[in-house]
């Protein structure tokens, strides 16, 4: 077998495991929320707002201010929706799984033992001994 065939079924396993599952509905369940929906669909539109107003010749600095703050307590209200925390949750769960995946591969390709290969635990500073950040 070799390395591309070892790699599907990495990611076959991957679409198997819990985390990505949870990512799934997650994802899923804001679809579904209809007012997570209408509230990103006002946020689009305070943005498409704020940018007319912001390439206009003569801005209004009031009402600038006042497009901002209603955009960002719009995102605030989104970001605070249970179903956006849960898949927010479950994204960074994803993330952290494939980075470590990605450590093992990289660190593999570099030399490093595949078997002793711990998940890194945050930045130390030093970029020497790093996959990359995430």
């Amino acid at each position: 077998m070799d390395v591309i065939e070892k790699a599907r079924e990495l990611g076959k396993a991957l679409q198997q495991d819990e985390r990505y599952l949870r990512l799934v509905k997650a994802n899923q369940a804001n679809d579904a929320d209809e007012t997570l929906q209408d509230l990103i669909g006002k946020f689009n539109l305070k943005r498409m707002e704020i940018n007319q107003e912001v390439t206009k010749e003569q801005k209004d600095s009031d009402k600038l201010s006042k497009l901002d703050a209603e955009f960002k307590e719009l995102y605030k209200t989104i970001m605070s929706r249970p179903t956006m925390v849960e898949y927010n949750a479950a994204k960074q769960d994803m993330e952290s799984l494939v980075t470590f995946i990605n450590q093992i591969v990289v660190d593999s390709a570099n030399g490093e033992d595949p078997d002793t290969i711990e998940q890194a635990t945050g930045c130390s500073g030093s970029c020497s001994s790093c996959s990359g950040c995430h």
